[in-house]
Order: structure tokens, then sequence, then C-alpha cells
């Protein structure tokens, strides 16, 4: 159970809310609601490591082996939690009282999981169970480093024949970026051509941090000038993207690099995306 009392923000994504292994509640900025996590790397493994990434502990690595059964019987049970009456209003800011989505987040790279597939079946089987297939989204929430490997292609599949969504990062479009702000060992090549891959099969959307690194933005004109280009380009390949998510920094970071982040102003993300629809002509949301 979520400790009674106990506020969610937007500031707050403990992984380990309400003592479950696998399953957590939070309000999520790009959600507007509540958010439903489903963390397939309890372990802390990420095969990246990005400089404004906030869980405790990272490590290198890929997700552990997960207890399907248990995951599926502690996303049941959230499930009822945040929909038995008052629990909202004890627990969530106005404004955000509604159940929004369950997403493939958590402490890594969701799609590092062997069992992606089996957990994307398990958390669409809880939400038609209880007749919430449509009403509250799915949504994996990757950095889509993984998307050529063909099991990963399979539960895309998977998610884009529920109507689900894919958020993939993309916080620039050079392998600079890449190597400095996500220290990723890929090139802005391969996460071109996933990207492009990921889109063809479910509904999804470029999801990308920008905030002030040692003093400076994460992304010069050079930088955002690149990125539009790389989006103007797949859309004139017929690539279906959805739309830019931008965002900024909201919570801390626990990376060696924490004492060199700032969130940038409102008013920069706000240009930077009139900057990608002018190019573009994606729809863009902004969360500084």
């Amino acid at each position: 159970m979520t400790r009674p009392g106990t506020p969610l923000t937007v500031h707050d994504h403990d992984r380990r809310r309400g003592g479950r292994e696998y399953v957590y509640p939070v309000v999520s900025r790009r959600a507007r609601g509540v958010s439903i996590g489903i963390n397939l790397n309890p372990n802390a493994a990420c095969n990246w490591r990005c400089v404004y990434c906030q869980v405790p502990g990272l490590v290198r690595g890929a997700a552990p082996a997960i207890d399907l059964g248990q995951l599926a019987s502690e996303l049941a049970g959230l499930l009822d939690e945040v929909r038995t009456p008052g629990w909202m209003e004890r627990h969530v800011p106005e404004g955000g009282r509604r159940l929004h989505d369950v997403a493939f987040s958590g402490n890594g790279e969701p799609t590092s999981s062997p069992q992606l597939g089996d957990a994307v079946g398990v958390a669409l089987d809880a939400l038609r169970a209880r007749g919430l297939a449509g009403e509250v989204k799915l949504v994996l929430i990757t950095n889509g480093s993984l998307l050529h490997q063909p099991r990963v292609q399979e539960a895309l599949r998977h998610l884009g024949s529920a109507h689900a969504e894919v958020w993939f990062k993309l916080d620039g479009a050079s392998d600079a970026v890449l190597r400095g702000l996500n220290d990723a060992h890929t090139s802005i090549a391969r996460q071109r051509a996933n990207l492009a891959l990921a889109a063809r099969l479910a509904p999804t959307w470029a999801q990308t941090m920008v905030l002030e690194v040692a003093g400076r933005p994460s992304l010069d004109a050079e930088e955002r000038f690149a990125y539009v280009l790389l989006l103007r380009g797949l859309l004139d390949e017929g690539v279906p993207l959805r739309g830019v998510r931008l965002y900024g920094l909201a919570r801390p970071s626990h990376q060696p690099e924490a004492a060199s982040l700032r969130p940038l102003p409102a008013a920069w993300l706000q240009a930077f995306a009139a900057e990608i629809r002018g190019g573009t002509g994606l729809a863009v949301s902004v969360d500084a």
C-alpha cells in the first residue's frame, strides 16, 4: 500500500514507494496525471548513463530475470488501489487526479529485459481485465538503443496493436551528445535508424531532455539545427513520428556530474519548441 497521507509529486519518482518490487505510482509532468510505472530493472542496471539520471546506485548492465507472476499481482493490486475512492484526494495534488497511463520506465533500460514481450502481455491483460484498455494508455519509455533487436521489435508490434505509445529518448543529433550527455556506446546513425523502426511499429514520440551543463545549454545552436534536420529527414522519408516531448530538469541527478547541472529557463524550452515546430510541423509538448 502507498504510505497513508504521503503526497505524490513530480519531484519524487521513488520506485520503492509502497514496498513493491516492480510497480510504483508517480505524478508525471509529461502525462499530466498519475502514471503507474513498471520497473523491469530493479537492479538499477542500464546500458546508458545519462548525466541527469536520478537513479541512485546506477550501474552498467541489463535487466535481471523478472517474476512475471509477482509483476501481475503487484500491478493488479496497484491498479485497484489507485482507483479506490479517496485515493487520489489523499495522494495526488489537484490537477493531476486521474490515472493516465501504465509506463515501462523504472531504474534502467526496459528493453534490455528478455521478458519485455511477456511483461507487455501482463500489463495489457491487467488493463483489459478492469475495462481500462483504451482509457488508460500503455507507454514504453526507452532510450531506443536496442530497437534493432528482433525480440524488441516484436514487443513493439504488440504495443502497436494495442494502440500503446513509445517515448524514444533523443537528446540530440550527434555522436558528441550521445557520448557527453548520455554516456552511450552507440552512434547517432544507429539511433536514427532505430527511431524510424520504432515509429513504424508503434505510435512513437521523440522524448528530449534539455538542461544546462557546466553553464551552457546541452544543445547549442548548431546542435539544435542538426536535431531539427534529423527529424525533418525522417518525416521526408515517410516515418510517421507523432511529435516531440521536450522536457527540462525537475529532479536531482545521482550522477557525478550533478553539481554542474541546472534547469534551463522555461522560455528557452519554449523557443526551442518553436524551432522544432517551425522546422518540422510536428506537435511539441513542453515541460520545463
